[in-house]
């Protein structure tokens, strides 16, 4: 430790420490005064504000631990603390535990699990698929992390793995275990038909029913150790397992402690004995046996036995053990309960007995198939032998009790095992094991009040374990400091091999005692004696116990135990009666026994003897060889076989890689969430973690990479430090911060601190950024104060001008007012004061008079009392004197007679002294001086006592004399106040009566005076109620009449609100049904897939296993019937084969599997149809609901079809005219056939010939260019034209209801003003329309007249090319085109730079069309030249003469040829492709299978495939031949299902067959002749629709297709983007400088997988418009692309919130602006695409609302119901979830307190919802596929060469 850096920064004033403390182990205080170096104590005040003083060691000085910055409290990884030490150990754990409700924490490379006796919901599939696939130290901890890193790194590094789990029992062992296995099973599957996984879990109640029970530390204790191999194939999934148990506690069948168990497997028996197949075993209530009521605890709370035998025996089953071995373990079971109850009685001192007819031995007798004789005899009897003869010994009763128990202990072993054989049998697979993950699942550390052999054997394993531990975190550690170039320097640490050595090394404990095991007489005090003088004096670790002599104790690594001798030899023994084994075997009707004790060997004891051979025996066991062999293996002790197996776990364990999970049981108490920091430390310390933390905190436990310093301490830098090479601006800064070069070392990649630099470090960015603030709060302060300060100074300005003119006002009105009354006051106040003053002076003459009289006598009396009172003195005071003399005197007397006395006593003591020795005295008065001060003290306390006593009477005295006084004064008082409230009482009775008389005066004048007003007041008010009568009842029926109006109006406005809102939810109820249905209908769809490619697997794994396997083969008769039908000849070859090779191996898979296959997939047809029934009625009443939309849309439908249709006659005229003028041409050369040179046949016709051919190749390539052009304005028309006719046929009709409701004409007349407007609106929307059409047109005019001229220049080419010899026209035509095609890009980068990257791209992709087009032409030139030399050989032979003026062919190349034009016969088409039924499989495979989206197939029009097999498909209707239609449609639909099985993870392959599969089905439903699908239709189209056929059924299957391709274009969709959500949406920094970042732990250093490159938002946006580009490129409908999109966010969002759920390093306030900002950018790609109404933005709630949580307020209760109120989208487990992992990054954030969480949770405890944490990525919303009709005619589609269909014909 650097004292002087540390006391110099460190222990200041306000730092926080953590010191002892006897209950909480650790306790927190802060110093309340600096520390200089040499101080001997430290000034401390704790957490509730008591100041302490603590001392320090006066010999080692050491300070106390310093604490963690409150940032750093709460981490995931312990070793991302910068103090690693015990308390910040314990109080990282306890946070995480008690407030956050995190039961995982890292500590490097262990996993620290702590049971929270709760049941958790973090264990679904959902956590599952969460972790699958991450980095450790990406996700929060958990047990799946763990599991994930070892299935990981096994198929990463092919190296097997290991799991370690161990901990206290009750810790939580099994259930961990549990957990990783169930992992396994989920992600990796398996690879048999018998569903291995399954196994493997049904593996666990079987495990936990036999070798589990109650303790008083755990309900579900295992009490043995297993360790389970589970093996992986090549592909890395579960092919089986294997399991190897250790040490079973069999001492517990006999015995258990007080509240505890024996297995579970016998209250299970006991809980279900009332089931008929259980009557036979004779069991009843678990209190009748004496085995299973020990422990006097037969109940498990909330454990129902009879449920849990219920799932064992179902795991029994799953395993293949079937009822009749099931019901022989039982009757096994049931026998060992029934031989605990025999009773035995003493028959002498030497001897015992069973008495006859014994209920239980009966039963256990009939249960195991005995003689009664047999077992009573064997069970009271021993057989001894010796060389010569055999004797029969009797027992005593102890001696057969025991006996007893151990034959129950062996049985109940044997059981064990064999159970454990037949499980490892059912979990073993043919399949060779490629590599495994083992899980060991092993008792931890064990310290009792009586620790006996099985705690010896359990503490001897975790020592092997912990040493095996340290040596790989010791490894670890120095690979680390190696990779990174750092020096290494030994670090030390614990080595447990002494204690090892000392246990199992020669002459070690468990050799002495195998030693003791072979004497004949040995003992435990004998063995107990050599161990004292074997290792007492020579081994530290060994110890003997002051006051045993039957004990010993070894210091182990975790606690020093110790062990009691008394049955170590027994146990180690582990001997039975072999007599009563004989007779076991000799069991004639139970052969399941007989096969438990078949390896049963004749028991030898280790002592050497060889016991008699009695009993009877089945069975011959084995050969001589192998009897000697196993008769040696037998002899072995269980301690050397436990040694030996645990040797072989180490060896295993050494030759993985290992993973350990360390389980901590907060308290003893099993209470939930529950924290004794006492029992925790004591397990940290046993299993292992702190020497974890010892050894990272040796060395340089803080590491950061460079990026992550730089970004975390910029705050520290200077602008002139940051340089360019942030490794080199990190050095730099580093060297000014810290002086000591010590405390870090750089590394390649990263910065090691020692410990505490962090937090040095953190400190000093803490002050920097505190001082920034305040110098930012200062000037803010002093801006808003001086603006608050002008604000009021002119405020005050103006209030002061006001004030003070209102102020003058009313000083000059006062002072007029003034003057005024001070005159009139003067005036009488003089009158006044004249009157007063004489009243005044005659009064005071009078009272002078008075006065100066009562003055006179007063003094007079007064000196008459004091003449009286001096003589009274002086007779007193000569009365006290005389008296006070007498007393002095007698005083004088008596004190001169005390003196005198004491002082003659005195003398006499003396002389008494004088008289005695002094010594003797002092014997006899020994004590007597202690008893008289004791006395004398107490007569002094009592005088005190009594002092006080006086005292305190003497105030109360005076206190009372002075209450009495005053009360005697209030009583005067009241006595005065009583006699004056008489008199005027009396006063008040005269005033009274005079009263009563005015009173009747003037009544009877009032009652006069009424009368007279009464009269007047009647007529006046009758007057009065007549007109108010009148005008009440004209109100009232203006009131009646509004009234009236108003309830007509509100009544009408009702019922048209209530009928509107009727009919919205009635069609909400019925879209959600809808809904519901088809996500039912396509989770049924996504089943039958993949139970289909599941069957098809098999189906090939065996024609793979069964393809060289000769015999007679037939086709396979459970095919479907579409498979049937697929009648291209390949296809039929595949099926032939695959069918009779599954035949072959059918026949010998499982029937019942076969059978329950095909029940379920009965069951899913029905069940499909059924569902499909029910969508077609839905679909149905959607359609009616909206017939009446679809007329109006017709009517608008019919002005576009017409116009359609006149510029289909303009094109199709000027194609006319072309065909004429190439049919002109042709006629022309057949003109000239007189001539020599131009004759049909002739080469040099040939020649021309094969050039205007190529010619009109090149204009149909030309017209396919126009067809595309058209065929994508017609989409974007058809595009806006579905959108103006959603926004305006809807308004006419909602019209005509509201025109059906009118009752006046009134509102008929406003609805006509309205439908007026209405028309208007429409007739400018239809000149728009009209406007945008002939705009269209015109440039349609235009690219026609570009291609004349193009087809001009193409002849004026062909002439050119004729001139040229026929190796340079290629080239020729070739460069042609090149150059046209780069003036096009050119011309297309000039008008659109955007658009020219997308042309670039189609030219590139022509320019290899047109090469390999040249190719093909290059190959039929050669092959024309070919005929033309076999033409010229037969013209030659046959002696055709030839003209003069004819020329060679090559001559004729050379002659110049003007170009003409050639007219082509007009011919008319139907839109019907013909082709020969031996085609079909080509048709298939040039247009299915071997069709590729990118290349030839992004040059066609949108949809073409499909286009062109319902041509084919209208041909087979057109001439009726079912067959030919029942085939094609079969094999389009497999060959489909082929490709995507081929290529489904290819995006753009699975989008474009999408997209045609969907236009099939809309030209299926288009062209199919119902009248719901014909509106759209134009005249020409409805002429093509089919006749002869009704395919509604096989619309429905290509329905389900496109369903099945929609999902698995999810899904690939979904593994692009899943790479890139948590990088570009959490992790990736898009606001740079916000997020801050913290010390990281281990677990993010050590990635399980190199770094491949981080993605950032960008990605996704480039990823999302690269999915929206190849959709719209494919002709994808606009609505099903919604569809998709609004799938993409939904998986962005879904992805995104369940990795901030499970990290909390992501769950910050500067994370959720980060995920704010990337969701508006989110959302502007949808604005900028035109996706916003798709329903996206919603799917994305939940992740706003999530990061909206992050950001706001957590503090008081009206933050809480603003939460409540905000988080709508979000389940009360996920905002509970978000506030416990809220982390802050600084430390001016406020962590979130457990009250605001209670106070959520209790806001938030009325909602209805799920308590699912994580949102389903999986889940994928139903699709729809709205009908969609194309206008494109049939007849006008041309197939291009490149397809290579030149097979079919235009019909």
């Amino acid at each position: 430790m650097n004292m002087n850096r540390e006391l110099e920064y460190m222990f200041v004033q306000r730092a926080r420490v953590w010191i002892p403390d006897a209950e909480e182990v650790w306790k927190s205080a802060e110093l309340t005064k600096d520390f200089k170096n040499g101080d001997a104590s430290l000034q401390l005040m704790l957490e509730d504000g008591t100041s302490i003083e603590h001392k320090l060691d006066p010999k080692t000085k050491n300070l106390p631990y310093l604490r963690n910055p409150d940032i750093l409290v709460g981490e995931n990884d312990l070793t991302a603390l910068s103090y690693l030490h015990e308390p910040a150990v314990l109080h990282n754990l306890k946070v995480r535990f008690i407030d956050s409700k995190l039961i995982y924490t890292y500590c490097g490379i262990v996993l620290v699990a702590i049971n929270p006796y709760e049941t958790l919901g973090i264990y679904g599939t959902d956590i599952i698929n969460a972790y699958s696939g991450q980095n450790m130290g990406d996700m929060d901890p958990h047990i799946f992390a763990v599991a994930e890193e070892a299935y990981k790194q096994m198929a990463r590094d092919e190296r097997n793995q290991s799991i370690i789990v161990s901990g206290e029992s009750g810790a939580g062992k099994t259930v961990s275990a549990k957990y990783a296995m169930r992992y396994f099973a989920t992600v990796s599957g398996s690879t048999s038909e018998a569903n291995v996984e399954q196994k493997v879990l049904a593996s666990n109640p079987i495990m936990e029913a036999i070798g589990n029970a109650k303790t008083t530390r755990n309900d579900n204790s295992s009490r043995f150790g297993k360790y389970i191999e589970i093996g992986f194939d090549t592909r890395y999934r579960i092919i089986g397992a294997n399991m190897r148990t250790y040490l079973l506690e069999k001492s517990r069948v006999v015995f258990q402690a007080d509240e505890e168990r024996n297995y579970h497997i016998f209250y299970q028996l006991c809980a279900s004995s009332h089931l008929p197949e259980f009557k036979t075993l004779k069991l009843s209530s678990a209190n009748d046996f004496l085995y299973t009521r020990q422990g006097r605890s037969p109940v498990i709370h909330g454990v129902d036995d009879t449920k849990e035998l219920s799932t064992t025996r179902n795991a029994f089953t799953l395993l293949g053990i079937n009822e009749s071995y099931q019901m022989g373990l039982f009757q096994v079971l049931a026998a060992i309960l029934h031989l605990g109850n025999v009773e035995i009685k003493d028959k002498d001192s030497d001897s015992s007995l069973i008495p006859p007819n014994n209920r239980h031995l009966t039963a256990f007798c009939e249960l195991v198939g005995v003689t009664y004789q047999d077992m009573s005899q064997w069970l009271c009897h021993r057989k001894l032998k010796t060389a010569t003869e055999t004797y029969i010994k009797t027992l005593p009763r102890l001696q057969a009790t025991n006996a007893r128990d151990a034959l129950a202990k062996h049985i109940y072993a044997k059981l064990f095992n064999w159970i454990v054989e037949h499980v490892n049998k059912a979990l073993i697979t043919n399949i060779k094991q490629h590599s495994f993950i083992g899980v060991l699942d092993i008792y931890g550390f064990e310290t009792f009040e009586i620790n006996s052999f099985e705690q010896f054997c359990i503490n001897y394993a975790n020592e092997k374990l912990q040493q095996q531990f340290n040596m790989h975190v010791f490894k670890l550690e120095q690979e680390e400091y190696m990779k990174e170039q750092i020096p290494w320097t030994l670090i030390d640490f614990y080595d447990n091999q002494p204690c090892i050595n000392l246990i199992e090394a020669k002459m070690g404990i468990l050799d002495l005692l195998d030693e003791e095991c072979k004497m004949p007489k040995g003992s435990d005090d004998s063995w107990a004696q050599k161990l004292y003088n074997t290792h007492l004096k020579t081994c530290s670790l060994f110890e003997k116990p002051r006051m045993s002599n039957r004990a010993f104790i070894i210091q182990h690594f975790a606690d020093k135990v110790e062990y009691q001798c008394e049955g170590f030899l027994e146990k180690n023994k582990d001997t039975v009666n072999e007599d009563q084994i004989n007779v076991l075997k000799a069991s004639k009707k139970f052969d399941l026994l007989v096969e438990l004790f078949q390896d049963e060997e004749k028991t030898t004891s280790p002592t050497g003897q060889v016991p008699g051979t009695g009993g009877r025996t089945r069975l011959s066991i084995k050969p001589d060889k192998g009897r000697d062999k196993s008769s040696k293996e037998h002899k072995k002790t269980v301690g050397c076989q436990f040694r030996n197996s645990l040797q072989m776990l180490m060896d295993t364990l050494n030759a993985t890689t290992p993973h350990y999970v360390r389980c901590i049981k907060p308290n003893d108490f099993k209470l939930a969430f529950s924290f004794d920091p006492k029992r925790a430390v004591q397990q940290l310390r046993a299993c292992g973690v702190l020497e974890t933390i010892r050894i990272s905190a040796a060395g340089f436990p803080s590491r950061w990479t460079y990026q992550e310093f730089f970004s975390r301490y910029r705050v520290l830098m200077k602008q002139k430090d940051v340089l360019s090479d942030k490794k080199l601006t990190c050095r730099n800064v580093l060297e000014k911060l810290v002086q000591d070069q010590d405390k870090y070392q750089f590394g390649k990649t990263k910065i090691f601190f020692r410990a505490g630099q962090v937090a040095y470090l953190e400190k000093l960015r803490a002050d920097k950024l505190r001082v920034a603030c305040i110098r930012i709060q200062k000037t803010i302060r002093c801006w808003l104060a001086r603006k608050k300060y002008l604000r009021k100074r002119s405020a005050a300005i103006t209030i002061q001008r006001f004030t003070r003119g209102y102020q003058a006002r009313c000083l000059a009105k006062f002072m007029r007012r003034t003057q005024a009354a001070t005159i009139i006051q003067k005036y009488q106040r003089m009158c006044m004061e004249r009157k007063r003053y004489r009243q005044k002076q005659a009064a005071a003459l009078v009272m002078q008079t008075i006065l100066r009289a009562y003055m006179a006598r007063q003094k007079y009396q007064g000196l008459l009392r004091e003449h009286n009172a001096v003589i009274i003195q002086k007779r007193v005071r000569g009365w006290l004197a005389r008296c006070w003399y007498k007393r002095c005197l007698v005083s004088l007397v008596y004190l001169q007679c005390c003196f005198r006395r004491m002082k003659a006593r005195r003398e006499l003591k003396k002389l008494k002294i004088e008289a005695r020795s002094v010594e003797h005295f002092k014997k006899l008065n020994k004590g007597m001086e202690n008893k008289i001060m004791q006395l004398q003290r107490r007569i002094d306390e009592q005088t005190k006592d009594n002092r006080s006593i006086n005292e305190k009477l003497v105030s109360l005295e005076t206190s009372s004399t002075a209450e009495r006084e005053r009360m005697r004064g209030e009583l005067s008082r009241l006595r005065g106040v009583e006699e004056d409230a008489k008199n005027k009482g009396n006063q008040v009775t005269s005033l009274l009566e005079q009263l009563e008389k005015l009173k009747k005066e003037l009544s009877s004048t009032q009652k006069e005076k009424k009368t007279i007003e009464d009269w007047a007041q009647t007529y006046r008010d009758e007057m009065e109620k007549m007109v108010s009568e009148l005008k009440d009842q004209n109100c009232s029926l203006k009131k009646e009449k509004d009234d009236l109006n108003r309830l007509i109006q509100e009544q009408s406005q009702q019922m048209t609100e209530k009928m509107a809102r009727a009919i919205v939810e009635k069609t909400q109820q019925l879209e959600t049904d809808l809904n519901e249905e088809r996500s039912r209908y396509q989770n049924l769809l996504t089943e039958h897939l993949r139970l289909e490619e599941k069957y098809d697997d098999l189906k090939e794994a065996m024609v793979s296993s069964n393809v060289s396997k000769p015999g007679h083969r037939r086709t396979d008769s459970t095919h479907s019937s579409n498979e049937s039908e697929y009648t291209y000849n390949s296809e039929y070859a595949e099926l032939e084969e695959g069918s009779r090779a599954a035949e072959d191996v059918t026949r010998g898979m499982d029937t019942s599997l076969t059978l329950k296959l095909q029940k379920r997939l009965t069951e899913l047809e029905q069940e499909k149809q059924s569902l499909r029934n029910e969508l077609e009625n839905r679909e149905d009443q959607f359609q009616r609901a909206r017939a009446r939309d679809d007329v109006e849309f017709k009517k608008a439908r019919g002005a576009e079809l017409e116009y359609e249709s006149l510029k289909r006659q303009e094109l199709e005229s000027e194609n006319k005219k072309l065909k004429h003028d190439l049919a002109e041409i042709r006629r022309s050369l057949l003109g000239n056939a007189a001539t020599g040179a131009g004759a049909p046949g002739s080469p040099a016709y040939k020649v021309v010939l094969e050039q205007l051919n190529a010619s009109c190749e090149e204009l149909e390539v030309r017209k396919e260019e126009v067809l595309i052009l058209r065929s994508q304005l017609v989409s974007q028309k058809e595009a806006l034209h579905h959108k103006d006719e959603k926004e305006t046929m809807t308004e006419p009709s909602t019209y005509v209801e509201d025109v059906s409701k009118l009752k006046d004409a009134g509102e008929l007349k406003q609805a006509y003003i309205g439908l007026k407007d209405t028309n208007r609106l429409l007739e400018h929307q239809l000149q728009t329309q009209r406007r945008s059409y002939d705009s269209e047109v015109e440039s349609l005019r235009g690219e026609l007249q570009n291609v004349k001229e193009e087809n001009n220049r193409q002849q004026q080419l062909l002439a050119q090319n004729l001139q040229l010899p026929p190796e340079a026209r290629i080239e020729a035509s070739l460069q042609h085109e090149i150059t046209r095609l780069t003036n096009e890009n050119l011309e297309l980068l000039a008008e659109d730079p955007t658009a020219s990257r997308e042309a670039r791209v189609i030219i590139l992709r022509r320019m290899v069309d047109l090469m390999e087009q040249l190719e093909k032409q290059d190959r039929t030139i050669r092959k024309l030249k070919k005929q033309l030399k076999v033409y010229s050989k037969r013209i030659g032979e046959m002696g055709a003469g030839q003209t003069e003026g004819q020329t060679s062919p090559g001559q004729m190349v050379d002659e110049p040829i003007h170009p003409v034009n050639i007219p082509r016969r007009e011919k008319d088409f139907q839109g019907m492709l013909e082709y020969k039924k031996e085609d079909e499989l080509k048709l298939v495979k040039n247009l299915i299978l071997e069709l590729k989206p990118r290349g030839v197939a992004v040059n066609l029009i949108p949809g073409l495939p499909a286009y062109i097999l319902f041509m084919c498909l209208r041909h087979a209707d057109y001439v009726n031949d079912d067959q030919k239609v029942r085939t094609l449609l079969t094999s389009t639909i497999n060959s489909i299902k082929k490709i995507l099985k081929k290529r489904g993870d290819d995006f753009e392959t699975v989008s474009f067959w999408l997209s045609n599969t969907c236009r099939f089905l809309h030209c299926l439903k288009q062209y199919s002749g119902d009248e719901a699908f014909m509106k759209h239709n134009t005249q020409r189209q409805n002429e093509h629709t089919l006749s002869n056929f009704d395919l509604a059924e096989y619309r429905q299957v290509i329905s389900d297709l496109a369903i099945q391709i929609y999902q698995q274009l999810i899904k690939c969709m979904e593994n692009i983007l899943q790479p890139m959500i948590v990088s570009g949406m959490l992790e990736h920094e898009t606001i740079q400088g916000v997020s801050g970042v913290k010390p990281t732990g281990l677990r993010k250093r050590t990635s399980s997988i190199a770094d491949e490159g981080t993605y950032t938002l960008d990605s996704i946006l480039r990823q999302l418009s690269a999915f929206h580009s190849t959709m719209c490129q494919h002709g994808t409908d606009p609505e099903l692309i919604k569809q998709v999109v609004k799938q993409q966010f939904y998986i962005i969002g879904a992805v995104t919130l369940n990795n901030l759920l499970l990290r909390k390093d992501m769950c910050s306030w500067s994370k959720g602006m980060q995920i704010r900002y990337n969701v508006s950018q989110l959302e502007e790609w949808l604005r900028d695409k035109g996706l916003m109404i798709c329903g996206a933005k919603e799917t994305l709630e939940p992740l706003i609302q999530a990061a909206q949580l992050l950001q706001v307020k957590k503090k008081t209760d009206e933050d809480a119901e603003a939460i409540c109120s905000m988080c709508l989208a979000l389940t009360t487990a996920q905002i509970v979830k978000v506030l416990n992992l809220y982390t802050p990054v600084n430390e001016f954030e406020e962590r979130v307190s457990v009250a605001f969480i209670r106070t959520i949770q209790t806001r938030l405890r009325d909602r209805c919802e799920s308590p699912q944490l994580l949102m389903d990525t999986k889940m994928i919303y139903p699709v729809t596929f709205p009908f969609n009709p194309s206008s494109l005619a049939l007849e006008t589609i041309q197939i291009p060469s490149s397809l290579n269909l030149s097979f079919l014909t235009r019909v």
